[in-house]
């Protein structure tokens, strides 16, 4: 090699050892404070929990009122399903509901007529008590006056007769009281048909308008539309997806710790969380979940360095009023960090403390 490609060739490799260098010096300058044993990091995509929009019963779908992307409250109407059969059927309910009232004010007069027929016949009961006290008490001044030959045996004889027309009497009139009774039974009998006919009719009506309710489609929680898995005009079964929503209330981030930081992760631990997509903000967050069984698990762990292979599912929630506060910037699926401590006297690193998100206490 000649004496100039020499120290070319030298000039060469300590402008790549300075320009290392200088790449080395600016990363150190820019990459966050480096993390001690007390802080566990992993990364992970921001998730949150899905909700399907289904129909209680087979259908036409009539109407969808959301688009994808939109927010919704709970109790917006979502979408309509073709409820014309529906509410055939409660036309008809309502009728056969009404003509069953009517039965029961209709055995109800019966009852009023039957208990005024039992006052009417004791009254005649009365009545033929008292014609036959008058005519025994006439047969026997007659009977008297026949042994004292004042008055002819015919007269006793008619006055005889008329005291046991006068029996007669009271027992029919008896017998027709017992009658009103029986017929007062029936009657009372006949309300309480027609009370039990009602009570059928009204539970008809109650479960056909309750399917015409969940004919109406409605949100239950504030979430986004993800997609609309059907469209206006299709027939679905019972049971069919109108529309697939993700819960803004519950978003979180899930991570893998190895066996030795996940070990000492407990439930409400404080973790902070930042995304690739903003990360000059950091998020706060809380575990709400962590496995019971590790993930990419070898199948016969014999050692200390394979234990270390171990890996458990973590979860971070954020806090539901953080996410209403900055509702237009949620989105699901994007990458990012999770740091938590493991040891609750540690102190964050300078980069997550800057610009931590709070919550809006007017809100």
């Amino acid at each position: 090699m000649t004496q100039p490609n020499r120290k070319m060739l030298t000039r060469l490799m300590i402008g790549v050892v300075l320009l290392a260098l200088v790449g080395y010096i600016a990363w150190s300058m820019l990459r966050p404070d480096a993390l001690d044993a007390s802080i566990a990091s992993g990364n992970g995509r921001i998730e949150a929990t899905e909700i399907d929009i289904a129909t209680q019963l087979s259908g036409r779908v009539a109407e969808i009122l959301v688009d994808e992307g939109d927010f919704v409250e709970p109790g917006q109407l979502l979408a309509r399903m073709d409820t014309r059969t529906l509410d055939a059927q409660l036309r008809q309910a309502q009728a056969e509901l009404q003509r069953m009232r009517n039965a029961l004010q209709t055995a109800q007069a019966m009852v009023a007529q039957s208990e005024s027929n039992e006052a009417s016949a004791e009254a005649v009961v009365h009545q033929r008590q008292a014609e036959l006290t008058a005519a025994r008490k006439r047969y026997e001044r007659s009977n008297t006056l026949l042994q004292r030959n004042v008055i002819s045996r015919q007269q006793v004889d008619d006055d005889r007769a008329a005291m046991q027309s006068a029996e007669a009497a009271l027992a029919a009139s008896r017998a027709q009281v017992s009658a009103t009774q029986a017929a007062i039974v029936a009657a009372r009998s006949q309300v309480i048909e027609a009370q039990s006919a009602i009570d059928a009719a009204e539970a008809g009506v109650a479960r056909i308008q309750a399917d015409l309710d969940d004919s109406q489609l409605r949100a239950d929680r504030l979430a986004r539309v993800q997609y609309r898995v059907a469209e206006p005009g299709e027939v679905l079964a019972a049971g069919g997806n109108v529309l697939n929503l993700i819960d803004l209330t519950d978003v979180y981030m899930t991570f893998f710790l190895p066996t030795s930081q996940a070990g000492r992760v407990a439930l409400g631990d404080e973790v902070r969380l930042i995304l690739d997509a903003v990360p000059a903000y950091v998020i706060p967050a809380r575990v709400s979940f962590v496995a019971s069984t590790a993930q990419f698990t070898p199948k016969t762990v014999e050692t200390a360095s394979e234990r270390e292979k171990l890996m458990f599912r973590i979860r971070a929630r954020i806090d539901p009023q953080l996410l209403r506060d900055h509702l237009e910037q949620v989105k699901t699926g994007l990458p990012g960090m999770a740091y938590l401590k493991l040891d609750a006297d540690a102190e964050w690193p300078d980069f997550l403390k800057q610009n931590v998100l709070q919550v809006n206490v007017s809100s």
